[in-house]
């Protein structure tokens, strides 16, 4: 582990900086020691103390700034240890090109890859996952919940309940993998708002999908590895056919997509 005193003469008090607010300021100067390699992959960020008394800023803005590198794929966090500075992004992921998803082959790859990977990933996660982990995986849950009510459909709640999974794996890999393909690209643009015009249908629709999400966390919970991989397998089989019909559907009629639907 780099010591931190090694890299506070790298960079500027937060407090010199005025334009930005006090979050904004320390997550550029992590940011920066990341990026310039004053922390290295697998090297532990100070904990929560060192950086309120190095920055003089509340716990709160620490923990405002490690969330945002965890939510950019930056660093890992585990219960009892800390944050970890993850590996940089691997070239190949920066060449993925969102346009690439424009075709309904290429959105039904993109699934067929989730398919292999989270499986896999939902199976770890029942056999490794903390307390700390379950609780956020069904944090997220809740959420979707919510959105069942709503007029979004909310895709980015979707995408951080299959994140809180990926992260119970323990698994930097992982958590990597799936954080630089973003959501853009693991929750295709091709997205069609089905139902947008039957709300009973609609609600029916994204029910059947809560239940699905809510038999994943189930195995999860009671840490049924291989139960945990069959919910995740049987939903993202479904989300696939679900939008192979939607997308041929749609090619079908040339109608322009809409973009609130999640899988």
């Amino acid at each position: 582990m780099t010591p931190p005193g090694n890299s506070t003469a790298l960079v500027s008090p937060v407090q010199s900086r005025t334009r930005d607010t006090l979050t904004a300021q320390v997550l550029r100067e992590l940011s920066a020691r990341i990026e310039s390699g004053v922390l290295k992959p697998g090297d532990r960020l100070p904990a929560e103390r060192e950086l309120m008394a190095e920055f003089n800023v509340s716990r709160t803005v620490v923990r405002e700034a490690i969330a945002s590198l965890r939510s950019s794929g930056r660093i890992d966090t585990q219960q009892g240890r800390g944050a970890f500075v993850l590996p940089a992004p691997a070239p190949w992921s920066r060449m993925l090109d969102a346009t690439d998803l424009a075709k309904i082959d290429d959105v039904l790859q993109m699934m067929d890859f989730r398919i292999a990977i989270e499986s896999e990933a939902a199976s770890l996660a029942a056999q490794r996952h903390t307390a700390r982990q379950l609780a956020e995986i069904r944090h997220a849950l809740r959420e979707l919940d919510g959105r069942i009510g709503a007029t979004d459909t909310g895709p980015s709640l979707d995408y951080r309940f299959h994140l809180a999974i990926i992260r119970a794996t323990g698994n930097p890999y992982y958590i990597n993998l799936f954080t630089q393909l973003s959501p853009l690209l693991l929750i295709p643009p091709a997205r069609v708002d089905l139902l947008a015009h039957d709300e009973r249908a609609r609600r029916r629709y994204l029910d059947g999908i809560q239940q699905e999400h809510s038999q994943m966390v189930d195995a999860i919970a009671r840490r049924d590895a291989e139960a945990a991989r069959a919910a995740m397998r049987l939903h993202l089989t479904h989300s696939r056919e679900r939008l192979r019909a939607t997308l041929e559907r749609s090619s079908s009629t040339r109608a322009a997509p809409r973009t609130t639907a999640c899988v």
